[in-house]
């Protein structure tokens, strides 16, 4: 069982302004259509997608939100999907991206590779006015695994290497908890899913005993954001057939991320069309956002430093 008193000792994953939960200010007006002067700097807006869903559900998902960008900025606009977390992380160090919305560990490690090259300007506000997430590890009803020390000699699936609830979170707190996530230690084998959902159906086909994601932590599983909530609404899960058997401390939610290089007056734009947008387009808000996130707030690397140092922790304890 992970204990409290480990979990103390780990570094606040969350900034004390995000747990404040202030309340949001008036969302301002859509920016006004029409080419702006950045678009000498900026031709195309290239916007990316992390990985875990197929493309066609992304297409989906972000085909409106692609859209309005152009019919508002006046600049084409694509999407650019990439199959992982690195893939998205690879384009903004070959600037072939101006955007995208990333998980904290995915930017914290675009932050190392570029050297500073990238920057969050926002982060989600989920339904209850904070900006954190938390990550869950789940098994299979039928497993008869009821507790993190059922799971002595058994499987887990991470998601992606570059995951914050996938991967870095449940790692650092089961190390806190005196258990090395390592395989052959206490698990009898590991592997990475590729990606959060791929990991869960990988749970469900019973090819693992468990799994790690992200859910929001809002209300009764599936809460209400996340990947268990998606799973749900898409017809790919009943939750009777998962048990919840640890979730995390609460987790600074991924930044909506610019290239460090653009022109001020294109980072500004893109803040002012976020806050926006939940008011101005609440259906594309709602697909974007998979759930029931209220919009966006100011954020800046320093809430997400905690994450850089994960990482460099993280490839310490490998080495080691």
């Amino acid at each position: 069982m992970l204990h409290r008193r480990h979990l103390l000792a780990l570094p606040a994953l969350v900034p004390l302004a995000a747990r404040a939960q202030a309340p949001a200010a008036s969302p301002p007006p859509m920016p006004a259509p029409g080419k702006r002067d950045w678009a000498a700097q900026v031709p195309q807006l290239r916007l990316g997608v992390l990985g875990g869903e197929t493309e066609s559900d992304r297409l989906g998902r972000y085909d409106g939100y692609r859209k309005l960008f152009e019919d508002t900025f006046g600049v084409p606009t694509r999407m650019f999907f990439a199959s992982d977390y690195s893939g998205v992380q690879q384009a903004f160090a070959a600037k072939q991206l101006e955007i995208a919305n990333m998980a904290p560990a995915a930017y914290a490690a675009t932050w190392m590779d570029t050297n500073g090259g990238v920057e969050p300007i926002l982060v989600t506000r989920e339904q209850d006015g904070s900006t954190s997430y938390v990550a869950v590890m789940y098994v299979r009803t039928d497993s008869g695994i009821t507790s993190i020390e059922g799971l002595r000699g058994k499987s887990i699936a991470w998601a992606d290497p570059n995951s914050a609830s996938g991967y870095l979170i449940p790692r650092a707190e089961l190390r806190a908890a005196g258990i090395d996530p390592e395989p052959g230690r206490f698990f009898g084998r590991t592997g990475f899913g590729g990606g959060h959902d791929q990991a869960l159906v990988a749970v469900l086909q019973k090819q693992y005993d468990a799994g790690v994601t992200w859910v929001s932590g809002i209300g009764d599983p599936p809460y209400t954001r996340g990947t268990l909530r998606a799973a749900v609404d898409k017809g790919m899960l009943n939750m009777a057939d998962l048990r919840i058997l640890w979730r995390s401390r609460p987790i600074q939610n991924g930044p909506i991320v610019v290239r460090s290089d653009l022109p001020a007056p294109f980072k500004q734009d893109m803040v002012n069309f976020h806050l926006a947008l939940p008011a101005a387009h609440p259906d594309i808000h709602r697909a974007v956002e998979r759930g029931s996130a209220i919009g966006w707030a100011p954020t800046s690397h320093a809430d997400y430093a905690v994450f850089v140092d994960m990482r460099r922790a993280e490839a310490a304890e490998r080495r080691r």
